[in-house]
């Protein structure tokens, strides 16, 4: 089961696992990013920063392929991605129903160029945009929070700056 859903660009830290987890309790965390699944070291390195939860990196056809046994198990896990773009692709074009979770949480998302500033820490690009917007129109609550305590803002308080 999916117990939250996070949108991070450095997937899993010790944030993730401290802060998060006791907002969010898990029992294990999966990142979903083809980049980190395909690299030894990076995979590693993201398995460390949670050493006493069950953590995959798993490619997004590997994601596609555990999804069902994903949602039957009784395990509970956070559903992480290194960008929106990834998110929109597994929650509306694959149309995964991650159980009663309607929220996504988005985190660091850095400053690059062709991005739009809108909080510390948090730019997006126009594809990132359009793949928030769809998520949105999913019937996802989209909000903006670096921390558990810190709220940014929701989508909808943004998504003008983006032409929605």
């Amino acid at each position: 089961m999916i117990s939250f859903i996070r949108i991070d660009d450095r997937m899993i830290h010790g944030q993730t696992v401290t802060r998060w987890a006791v907002e969010y309790p898990c029992d294990g965390i999966i990142a979903v990013n083809d980049a980190a699944a395909s690299n030894p070291v990076l995979k590693s390195a993201y398995k460390s920063a949670a050493p006493d939860k069950k953590t995959f990196v798993w490619t997004m056809d590997h994601f596609k392929e555990k999804a069902q046994t994903v949602l039957d198990s009784k395990t509970r896990y956070f559903l992480i991605t290194k960008n929106p773009v990834d998110m929109a692709e597994i929650l509306v074009s694959f149309g995964f129903v991650p159980n009663d979770v309607k929220r996504v949480v988005v985190g660091p998302c850095n400053d690059r160029p062709g991005a739009v500033k809108i909080g510390n820490n948090q730019s997006i690009t126009q594809e990132e945009a359009q793949a928030l917007e769809d998520i949105s129109k999913a019937g996802y609550d989209v909000e903006f929070r670096l921390i558990p305590d810190k709220p940014v803002g929701s989508w909808e308080k943004f998504r003008s700056q983006f032409g929605f």
